[in-house]
């Protein structure tokens, strides 16, 4: 039997014009960050009735040509029009583009921490490896390196990462801290966000960070300024060695954003390590974005292309997953899923584990 073409989803020309957009992506990128950065989108937004080209190009401080090329790019884009009189205005989304945190967060981590690095997604692909990581320093994965990379990186980095997991961590802390746990492992903890929100949360929980060493400096340090450092204990470990063991005696091990850093085995037998050190009704507790469950499409296609982020610069190996697949590995890791809770924040879901079995 011959199969059936797919029905078209848009008409021919409107196929042809998307193609385009593809082909010229990075214009559109650069040109974007420019006119953002050099402060053209709010010198026009300053105006209510809008400014001249020479306007404009005053000032901001930049010749004639540069600002009119930039101009003529964004009314393409569509972040600029153009009145009877010449004069420039925005659009709503040179709005977004200026004034929605995400977008800012994510144009920024773009930009900075995988625009050269991307360019190199053919080898990634190919080998397995974070080929792209090559324009920063000579490290296996980009978290060995992650306390050296440059200022403005490191910001852009940290400020992607915060933004999404500052909008799901005050949903998910009662969820997690429900059963009152006294001692709380925080596997791949970062710069101790989560650790600090849970000892405010409650007085008396004490917690243990496990991470690389670099980060667990960045940890020590603000969790010190919090005034918080005679409740946390630090362990300084790699989890990529099977080795590595994780200790027992916590009520709750937590994740967060964690294992999306890792390949699929990867994620398999760090679980089944977690699992091992379950205690009686410990339970392990898991924040990730499941591009699969995301109620809306942009933020399906923006955990999408941050997959390639990971086979380009993070390890070449792993993604932001679908839930499916996730979910496999918790199984194979001989866990089970007690309770899911999907729309945490703007993007999460918060997976409750135990033991297979566990009454």
């Amino acid at each position: 039997m011959t199969p059936r073409p797919n029905k078209p989803s848009v008409s021919a020309l409107e196929a042809l014009e998307r193609a385009q957009w593809i082909a010229f992506a990075p214009f559109v990128f650069q040109a974007s960050c420019v006119l953002r950065d050099r402060g053209v989108l709010s010198a026009i937004e300053s105006s209510p009735e809008g400014l001249t080209l020479e306007q404009i190009a005053e000032q901001v401080s930049l010749p004639h040509y540069g600002v009119r090329v930039l101009l003529e790019a964004g009314l393409g884009i569509g972040l600029v029009t153009e009145d009877d009189e010449r004069r420039y205005h925005l659009t709503n989304t040179a709005h977004y583009l200026q004034h929605d945190g995400m977008t800012r967060a994510n144009m920024d981590f773009t930009r900075d921490v995988n625009y050269a690095g991307i360019a190199h997604l053919d080898q990634a692909i190919a080998t397995g490896k974070p080929a792209g990581l090559q324009v920063f320093g000579e490290w296996p994965t980009i978290y060995a390196g992650l306390a050296k990379l440059p200022e403005q990186v490191q910001g852009s980095w940290f400020g992607f990462d915060h933004f999404y997991s500052d909008s799901a961590f005050p949903v998910a802390l009662p969820l997690v801290l429900k059963s009152k746990p006294r001692r709380l492992l925080d596997i791949g903890g970062n710069t101790g966000k989560w650790a600090i929100a849970c000892m405010q949360h409650d007085p008396e929980i004490e917690v243990t960070i496990m991470d690389l060493p670099g980060q667990l400096d960045v940890a020590k340090a603000n969790i010190a300024a919090a005034g918080l450092s005679d409740r946390v204990r630090f362990l300084a470990v790699d989890l990529l060695d099977e080795q590595a063991k994780i200790p027992g005696g916590f009520d709750v091990i937590w994740m967060s954003q964690f294992l999306d850093c890792f390949s699929e085995a990867e994620i398999v037998t760090i679980l089944r390590r977690c699992a091992a050190a379950l205690e009686g009704d410990a339970r392990i507790f898991i924040l990730e974005t499941f591009w699969d469950r995301q109620r809306f499409a942009a933020a399906k296609f923006c955990l999408q292309m941050t997959s390639l982020y990971f086979t380009a610069l993070a390890n070449g190996n792993s993604q932001l997953y679908r839930a499916d697949v996730f979910l496999e590995c918790v199984r194979q890791a001989e866990l089970e899923v007690d309770a899911e809770h999907d729309g945490i924040g703007l993007a999460h879901t918060l997976l409750s584990c135990r033991r297979q079995g566990a009454s």
